[in-house]
């Protein structure tokens, strides 16, 4: 059945560019939106693309972020200086000209969506240049200048939400959302990421459950290095589902970064494709079970470009259209074409990495030998009580 969805979408979200030496290569963007191009997602019925994305206003940016912190990034894009206090300039966070403007960009877009989901323009909408999820109020941190998910979840509160959940299924720690929302019982922040130990930003632990007045509404699933589909998919089903479901969000925000692959360069967990593709379904089928089918989704890391993003965030906004596309596909000839000629590789063949992904669901025992059982449990024991909810069934 089709879905109705809005794709934000401006050829100057590409200009979010930290320069050809720096991982998070706006080409992965380039790459996802020809891809699904060619899938015809953009033309199912129900799926159009949102006319009108403009840069956020410094007015909206202050939702989240200091005054002085945006006239620092405004003055970076046009000086190319470094600006210590605020993270600017350093070997993850480069300067680059119109710094401001192309990061500004990207927060309007995620706050154009948020407000074609609010005002009931299309159920699902989606911004796969956003999920910019590390960026802190007063700097840049972790490839992010502006926050673009907490600004559209921030947006949604001022017109009067009373409960937004976030879902952040990068393989980094959600820092930037949950220090935002840290004290606020409004927003549920629920991240499943590497464990702090062996990955940036070394936050993310179990016990990061939020502060006075809004104990247990921060959520941490801190998993191991080496952790499998098998294993992340039990860890998701055992703690993200109930929490929705008893939190009943009026907007589901999810960030989707594509760096939990075994083939991302920047980190330890080991999902594939396919593993990945599932998550996508349970994401979209909890938005309809719990927030009245009300779905932002959001891009985010993902630093395998050619033969994990594409296909990744393709699968995603294909479900969110409605209509997914067939694992066993070939990848169409055209775009291996493109990305030959944008990057020089070696394209993927098809839409699968051949997997299919089961698991064990925590319920029907726990482990505790296991570091992937001991990480849920941890989690549960931490957060369930608080939302009346029994961390053992």
């Amino acid at each position: 059945m089709a879905c109705s969805l809005h794709v934000a979408w401006d050829d100057g979200l590409t200009s979010y560019n930290f320069g050809p030496q720096h991982p998070l290569a706006p080409v992965r963007v380039e790459l996802t939106m020809a891809l699904s191009r060619e899938f015809g997602v953009f033309d199912r019925p129900g799926v159009t693309m949102i006319d009108g994305v403009e840069p956020a206003s410094d007015e909206l940016l202050q939702l989240v972020h200091a005054p002085d912190y945006i006239e620092a990034v405004k003055r970076a894009g046009k000086t190319l200086e470094p600006d210590d206090p605020y993270c600017l300039g350093t070997s993850d966070n480069p300067v680059f000209p119109d710094m401001h403007d192309a990061s500004a960009l990207v927060a309007g877009a995620s706050v154009r969506a948020a407000a074609a989901v609010w005002h009931g323009e299309a159920a699902h909408a989606a911004n796969i240049a956003g999920g910019l999820h590390h960026a802190m109020p007063r700097h840049a941190w972790g490839f992010c200048v502006y926050n673009d998910a907490a600004l559209a979840i921030a947006w949604l509160l001022e017109q009067g939400a009373k409960r937004v959940a976030y879902v952040d299924v990068d393989v980094h720690h959600g820092d930037g959302v949950q220090a935002m929302f840290y004290d606020d019982p409004r927003v549920l922040t629920i991240s499943l990421h590497e464990s702090p130990a062996t990955l940036f930003p070394g936050t993310g632990r179990a016990t990061e459950t939020g502060g006075p007045g809004a104990e247990g509404y921060a959520v941490n699933v801190a998993l191991p290095a080496g952790t499998n589909d098998a294993r992340w998919l039990r860890a998701f089903e055992a703690v993200v589902p109930p929490l929705l479901r008893e939190f009943q969000p009026e907007v589901l925000v999810t960030q989707q970064g594509a760096d939990t692959h075994a083939l991302d360069p920047l980190a330890n967990l080991v999902l594939s494709l396919d593993g990945q593709r599932r998550t996508y379904a349970a994401l979209h089928r909890l938005a309809r079970e719990t927030a009245g089918g009300r779905w932002l989704l959001l891009g985010g890391g993902g630093y395998e470009l050619v033969q994990v993003v594409p296909r990744a965030w393709t699968h995603l906004l294909a479900e969110a259209s409605g209509g997914q596309v067939d694992p066993a596909s070939a990848t169409p000839d055209s775009w291996r074409a493109f990305v030959r000629e944008r990057t020089g590789e070696l394209p993927p063949l098809y839409m699968t990495d051949g997997r299919d992904p089961q698991y064990t669901p925590f319920e029907d025992g726990f482990d505790p030998e296991d570091p992937v059982d001991q990480a849920i449990q941890a989690t549960r024991r931490a957060v369930f009580p608080s939302h009346g909810m029994d961390p053992s069934l």
